[in-house]
């Protein structure tokens, strides 16, 4: 299988690690540097950007797009830049090759639903983006199944909760707090690339959303409070959402996302057969805890 990977970040890289053994990988980055590090992953680079259609000229035919772009933490304007229209670019390009892919998987986030009380969601649940930058989002869930389709390819969405790993476990937030209270939705750098790899390597879920997040939503109080355990520190301070939307510094997309709570199921990726590598956040953070105790 021949695989481009638009966007190849911090998923993308482990995502092209995994696959570049037995499949033809290339990664695509607009930056010098970007292309470094798909270097040092393994795997071939194209130097483009997603925002420049014409530059994807560049990327050799493959059976299967991965368009998992960043729009770097920016707001709403900069993920309508790269998630809508840098998403339509890619698709009108691809599709009208001679040899155009057969598969399209988009990586979006579980911040499409919005607020659902702290019950459980899925792939059936309806979407009530909570942001303005989050409308975007379901909006480009829509470009890559509907308007994929029309376009000739099978566009697949995995819709990924909060991603942490290497680099991103973010340890000092818990630990030494103050940590709101809420829900956290999960799943490790290695389990999105791998949900990933497993949905294009079994063919499966063309045309579908699947949630990417693993086994256990919980409670943002009881994770600081058993990782500071597990790195020998005391219990962090902690605060309400109520005292957090009070405060005058929070601005208003802050308090849409105070406000959106949702336990996120995985029950269709685990019926496709996927296998995690870190079921839990126990399993998870191991290695940055382990690293914490030994001072590295």
């Amino acid at each position: 299988m021949q695989v481009a990977i638009l966007g190849c970040g911090y998923v993308g890289l482990e995502l092209g690690r995994r696959l570049s053994p037995t499949h033809d990988v290339v990664g695509v980055r607009r930056s010098v540097a970007g292309l470094d590090a798909i270097e040092d992953a393994g795997f071939d680079g194209v130097q483009a950007d997603l925002t420049e259609p014409d530059s994807l000229a560049a990327v050799p035919d493959a059976d299967a797009v991965v368009f998992a772009a960043s729009s770097g933490g920016r707001g709403a304007e900069a993920a309508r830049s790269v998630y809508l229209e840098g998403q339509r670019g890619a698709i009108e390009h691809f599709a009208s090759r001679d040899d155009p892919p057969e598969r399209y998987l988009y990586t979006s986030s579980t911040g499409v639903y919005g607020d659902h009380d702290g019950e459980w969601v899925d792939e059936g649940t309806a979407l009530d983006p909570a942001t303005e930058k989050t409308e975007v989002l379901a909006a480009a869930e829509r470009v890559a199944t509907e308007e994929a389709t029309a376009a000739g390819l099978d566009g697949t969405v995995a819709r990924l909760a909060g991603l942490y790993g290497p680099d991103r476990y973010r340890l000092e937030r818990y630990v030494t707090g103050p940590v709101t209270a809420g829900l956290l939705n999960m799943v490790h750098r290695d389990d999105a690339a791998g949900a990933i790899a497993h949905l294009l390597q079994t063919d499966d879920a063309r045309d579908e959303v699947v949630l990417v997040v693993d086994d256990e939503p919980v409670e943002k109080w009881t994770f600081a409070d058993w990782l500071a355990a597990e790195c020998g520190e005391p219990e962090p301070p902690k605060r309400t959402i109520e005292a957090a939307l009070s405060d005058d510094a929070a601005s208003a997309a802050a308090r849409r996302r105070l406000r959106s709570q949702k336990r996120c199921s995985n029950e269709r990726l685990r019926d496709l057969g996927y296998e995690f590598v870190y079921p839990t956040y126990r399993e998870g953070y191991r290695a940055a805890i382990d690293a914490y105790r030994t001072g590295q």
